[in-house]
């Protein structure tokens, strides 16, 4: 017990210490339940370009971002365009309230330690909002971008 709990130890801090991703490196997985408690996988979405979005319906930069990502999502969802937001919300009915207020059609998934959950751990993420951009092989081509850069970029990838 005691080597298995050192051995879990080391891995979380090597994920934590090295686990920051960088344009060029494949995304890592994430695995989280989405608003009907269904596990939804970001290696699901490869084949695909893919924002991942980190925010909270508490977070106000996040909510005036929202309705940029859904007039993006509605022009390049046919031509092969993902969001798969992972909210920190730790109010599981203000996370899902604000998806439908903010009418956001596509993956939503909830980390349920919000900032010290496991998978916000591993992509370091310090602040919300947070995004990366992948591309179809999953891995990273930007990070944080602005609008008109995200644009350009998912036009690139498409």
């Amino acid at each position: 017990m005691q080597r298995s709990l050192q051995l879990i130890s080391c891995l979380l801090l090597s994920v934590y210490l090295f686990g920051q991703q960088k344009p060029g490196q494949k995304a890592a997985e994430i695995s989280l339940p989405d608003v009907n408690n269904k596990i939804q996988n970001l290696s699901d979405l490869r084949g695909k370009v893919v924002l991942l979005d980190f925010w909270a319906s508490w977070c106000a930069p996040c909510r005036r971002s929202n309705p940029i990502l859904v007039k993006l999502y509605n022009k390049y969802k046919q031509k092969g365009f993902e969001i798969f937001s992972i909210s920190i919300d730790e109010d599981t009915a203000a996370w899902k309230k604000a998806i439908i207020t903010d009418n956001m059609i596509w993956t939503h998934v909830i980390e349920a330690g919000g900032w010290g959950g496991p998978v916000a751990a591993a992509w370091k993420i310090e602040q919300v909002p947070t995004s990366y951009l992948l591309d179809k092989s999953g891995k990273v081509v930007a990070i944080n971008p602005s609008t008109l850069t995200l644009e350009n970029k998912i036009r690139l990838q498409l």
